[in-house]
């Protein structure tokens, strides 16, 4: 097959709604039973060889020219805190050495929540311009939203096929909510190749597939997007009574209370404090257990509410008879140690 420039090269340019994706991994990381994050490395090395079958073209003839990451983003003043700084930063570094070139838009906060505005219309902007003028022969979409038909419907009128890369699932979040990721069935009848990844991921770890294998990211390579492995601080101060979490910056000792799907709550009245993988400073979430003794530092989220930070693990605290505590319900904390 020969493209716009006579060249049996088939040009790939892949374009990422980043929300999408790091929802799609966190799925596989907290949700399935693989308990692992998607490589970005290996999923583009799938779309090489996706690719080169739909085009009917040895896989040396199928190549990566574009990547593009697109999501919405906390300022360097919402972030607050230096480890959500740092995650970013880590985000950075992976998609920077993938030569995958990032774009992103400040969130806004509407009705208290924060948004993310506009990421759809760059994407398509981008993409459609990338498209004529570097001559892609196939876009990879990693996206589910109906927003991107207009896409669809301009890139096959210049004649660039698309490609579509969409996830089917469903699971309970933290709060026992059924949430549901789908791709839009407009998407999904526009596109050249559709390619229904929940399946081809499920098939392939049965058949112990080495391209889906690799598409996760292994025990002795750096987690994509995992919690950072900053240490935690040597000097631990407790808080001072049973009814509050102390001032931001406090740090503390208990256990915690429960865990799911990636978040957690950290027993500390009145109101316990929450935490996601994200606030992990070592290990891996998913090695958690209710119960659990953790050393966190009190941090305060978007919506200004107190929550742990730098949680890590820690063994039980060995306590003489004169140790105070202070109880908690079931659960003990240590006043003093």
């Amino acid at each position: 097959m020969m493209n716009q420039m006579n060249s049996p090269l088939i040009r790939i340019g892949v374009f990422y709604d980043g929300n999408y994706f790091l929802k799609i991994s966190d799925y596989y990381y907290f949700q399935h039973e693989r308990k692992a994050r998607i490589s970005l490395e290996g999923l583009h090395e799938f779309i090489r060889h996706q690719v080169a079958e739909e085009e009917d073209v040895d896989v040396r003839l199928s190549q990566i020219t574009d990547a593009h990451f697109f999501r919405g983003r906390l300022s360097a003043t919402e972030a607050r805190d230096k480890d959500r700084l740092f995650h970013d930063r880590l985000l950075d570094d992976i998609l920077m050495n993938l030569g995958v070139q990032t774009h992103y838009m400040p969130l806004k906060t509407r009705d208290g929540r924060l948004q993310e505005k506009g990421i759809d219309v760059w994407l398509s902007l981008e993409a459609l311009e990338l498209a004529l003028h570097k001559t892609l022969d196939v876009v990879v979409l990693i996206a589910g939203d109906s927003d991107y038909v207009p896409l669809i419907r301009k890139l096959n009128t210049v004649g660039t096929r698309v490609m579509l890369l969409n996830w089917d699932f469903k699971y309970e979040d933290f709060k026992g909510e059924t949430r549901v990721t789908r791709a839009s069935q407009q998407l999904l009848e526009q596109v050249t190749y559709p390619v229904a990844m929940h399946d081809v991921i499920d098939r392939g770890l049965q058949q112990q597939d080495e391209v889906v294998e690799a598409m996760f990211v292994s025990q002795s390579e750096p987690a994509a997007f995992a919690p950072s492995t900053v240490p935690a601080p040597a000097k631990v101060a407790r808080p001072s009574g049973p009814t509050a979490a102390g001032p931001v910056g406090t740090v503390g000792m208990s256990t915690i209370k429960n865990l799911k799907n990636g978040f957690g709550f950290v027993v500390m009245p009145p109101n316990n404090l929450f935490f996601s993988y994200a606030d992990l400073t070592e290990g891996d979430f998913n090695d958690l257990r209710e119960g659990d003794w953790v050393e966190f530092t009190v941090g305060r989220n978007h919506r200004d509410e107190d929550c742990a930070r730098n949680v890590r693990k820690v063994q039980p605290p060995q306590l003489s008879d004169d140790d105070e505590y202070e109880t908690v319900g079931a659960h003990a904390v240590a006043a003093e140690l």
